[in-house]
């Protein structure tokens, strides 16, 4: 018996300092996938509050229409959200935030995941970054200096949107206007639009 329970002891090798990382590293896992569960849910919302059918946002998230009525049905009581300005001339924080995030995307993309930016992009779309103003300081010096490493092969529309993006930063940050779309919404819809104007000036 003796043997048999010390057979299946944590081997000495690995010392709680290590059991912590891991474990660390796996709740990040699942925090970034409650997190993803709970903003795909909040786009449902806007969605809807947009008018599209069930069916359109079922097929768009590829999600059963069952589980789509069963979100919207939440939101059935709720005042409609006013409508939202998709403009990328913004300036809370979230929104630039955003338009950071989708620059960095890019410059890692068109430097082949050469990027000095390129960790930081992975670990904020596993979840192990989250935009605290320490991690964004971080990534706009690691965009900067990407921009100003390779400003000769880099589309100049890029450094357009950076000095626009750090710009807003570098004001004290504004309210959202006449909108009750969360941070992660505003980042998420802001992220999508740069990176769609960004390729489309590229």
């Amino acid at each position: 018996m003796a043997g048999e329970e010390s057979a299946h002891r944590i081997p000495e090798a690995l010392t709680e300092e290590q059991a912590g990382r891991m474990l660390a590293e796996m709740n990040e896992v699942i925090r970034a996938g409650e997190e993803m569960r709970k903003l795909r849910a909040e786009m449902i919302k806007l969605f809807a509050g947009l008018g599209w059918t069930q069916d359109r946002i079922a097929r768009l998230a590829a999600m059963s229409q069952p589980a789509v009525s069963k979100h919207m049905a939440k939101y059935r009581t709720e005042e409609p959200p006013p409508p939202l300005e998709l403009s990328l001339d913004q300036h809370d924080t979230p929104w630039l935030e955003g338009r950071l995030w989708a620059l960095a995307e890019e410059i890692s993309e068109t430097l082949c995941d050469n990027a000095r930016c390129t960790r930081y992009v992975e670990a904020i779309a596993r979840g192990k970054k989250r935009f605290t103003p320490e991690n964004v300081d971080e990534l706009r010096r690691l965009v900067e200096e990407d921009l100003g490493l390779h400003r000769a092969t880099m589309p100049t529309g890029y450094r357009d949107a950076y000095d626009s993006i750090s710009r807003g930063l570098d004001v004290p940050p504004k309210a959202t206007a006449a909108t009750t779309a969360s941070a992660s919404v505003r980042r998420a819809l802001a992220h999508r639009i740069q990176r769609d104007r960004l390729r489309g000036d590229a």
